[in-house]
């Protein structure tokens, strides 16, 4: 930047420097990192899931120290960690409870997002590179599940691999391939195994400096969804209403994680199964291929999408090819599509409709769940506000953002409880509103009196 003076480095910095851009990449992406000077509370789950990595990293190094992935050795070695190896039982709550404790700093990063706006131009590559994160943090996730080869482990597994069977033409070869055996056996355990270790691990560190670079090439976004970059900058070209992230936003962050800290120790020494929902006690049984628990259900992370498909019902595919009429018919006589789309997506819908009650419900519901993740990849170019930020947002806005949200904790619940026909109509209707918030997203976001977003950032010092 212009007025600035480039200090050459000396001594063993200097060396380094020479051979590897160790002081440049310092500045760039952190000392010299201009952010904007607004970030509130929710702007601490970024870096709370960078270290929640680290720890789930680190632990699970030392947890494969003494793990064994055979079918007649695992469950014994998870017990020889907690019992016999010298602070085993710690690092193990610690990669258990890390486990969790991703998920919610990431559901709430993702939730920051969805409320700043964090998504649209140009920081939709961000958000793929995010919601790609997402998914392979679920595959991860599943796969350990199945490691400690408990009852829940098994079963969990055996139920989660088999609806892939219901995938017309290549189902059942599909399951058969995803097992290796079967059944859920040994073969399955250790290619579950070397995935969760090796694959997904390589897969999301690539991810995840992707991610990075992305944000860091376009700019953070924040509460106001004000571009500071666009904005007035000083003498020597930095943005007026940004401040570096080093050492402001540094420390700003260790504040967060010192609180994150406090919790997650609180949770490892006073509650690691916290109730059934991080550790269930089923799970503490060896696995037994003759022996079926009387309720299966995944790891409360899961359970939303879990809802999601167990909603999806014969009966209920009339009701969703009823809606996939409607929408034809809208998306023709009113839709704001041109030339041969007009046409295209009504009969796509029309043919969509038909294929709901021809084919068997449980496909249908294994596309509700898979649907569930893949629409939210979607999600920059489904907005179609004039505005980033629910700041500036109607009210009304605001209320259907709270639905939302407490939908999508209500399927959270209903997927730990067994089926009962009145949990499963309230399963059917929260899939109907999920899906909903999305699909009809092109036409809401645009509805409403919006509020004029300043020309800068609105900051008031702490």
């Amino acid at each position: 930047m212009a007025g600035e003076k480039t200090v050459e480095t000396t001594g063993l910095l200097g060396w380094i420097d020479k051979r590897f851009p160790l002081t440049s990449l310092f500045k760039e992406h952190m000392s010299e990192y201009y952010a904007p000077k607004n970030f509130n509370f929710w702007y601490f789950f970024g870096s709370l899931a960078l270290l929640v990595l680290v720890i789930q990293i680190v632990t699970g190094i030392f947890l494969v120290m003494n793990y064994k992935p055979d079918g007649n050795l695992a469950f014994d070695s998870v017990e020889y960690i907690m019992r016999e190896v010298p602070w085993g039982w710690l690092i193990r709550y610690m990669h258990s409870t890390g486990a969790s404790m991703f998920f919610v700093v990431v559901y709430l990063h993702m939730l920051r997002g969805l409320f700043y706006g964090s998504y649209r131009k140009p920081r939709e590559l961000v958000w793929v590179f995010g919601m790609a994160i997402f998914l392979c943090l679920m595959g991860e996730a599943f796969m350990g599940y199945l490691l400690p080869w408990g009852q829940m482990s098994y079963w969990g597994a055996q139920v989660i691999v088999n609806l892939f069977s219901a995938i017309p033409f290549i189902g059942p070869e599909l399951s058969l391939w995803i097992r290796g055996d079967y059944v859920v056996s040994d073969a399955t355990l250790n290619r579950f195994f070397a995935f969760h270790v090796i694959a997904i691990p390589l897969i999301l560190i690539g991810l995840v400096v992707a991610h990075i670079i992305a944000l860091h090439e376009v700019g953070s976004n924040n509460p106001d969804g004000v571009e500071i970059k666009d904005g007035p900058k000083d003498a020597n070209g930095h943005p007026v209403d940004g401040i570096p992230f080093h050492p402001y936003y540094s420390v700003h962050d260790i504040m967060g994680v010192a609180g994150f800290l406090i919790v997650f120790a609180a949770i490892i020494f006073f509650g690691p199964e916290m109730g059934g929902y991080f550790l269930e006690y089923n799970n503490f049984i060896p696995a037994d291929s003759l022996t079926t628990p009387s309720h299966i259900a995944p790891v409360w992370y899961f359970t939303p999408f879990y809802s999601m498909l167990r909603a999806i019902t014969a009966d209920f595919t009339w009701v969703l090819a009823a809606c996939s009429l409607i929408a034809a018919v809208a998306m023709f006589f009113k839709g704001n599509l041109r030339g041969v789309w007009r046409l295209a997506v009504p009969v796509i819908l029309i043919l969509v409709a038909v294929l709901l009650r021809t084919l068997d419900a449980k496909f249908w519901g294994v596309v509700a769940m898979g649907g569930s993740v893949v629409i939210l990849f979607f999600l920059p170019w489904l907005d179609y506000s004039p505005v980033r930020s629910i700041r500036y947002r109607p009210s009304w806005h605001k209320f259907l953002y709270a639905i939302f949200i407490v939908v999508f904790l209500i399927l959270g619940f209903l997927g730990t409880q067994a089926p009962t026909p009145t949990y499963n109509l309230m399963s059917q209707i929260g899939t109907l509103i999920y899906f909903g918030f999305f699909l009809l997203m092109p036409v809401w976001s645009r509805l409403g009196t919006f509020k004029p977003v300043p020309e800068r950032i609105t900051f008031h010092a702490h």
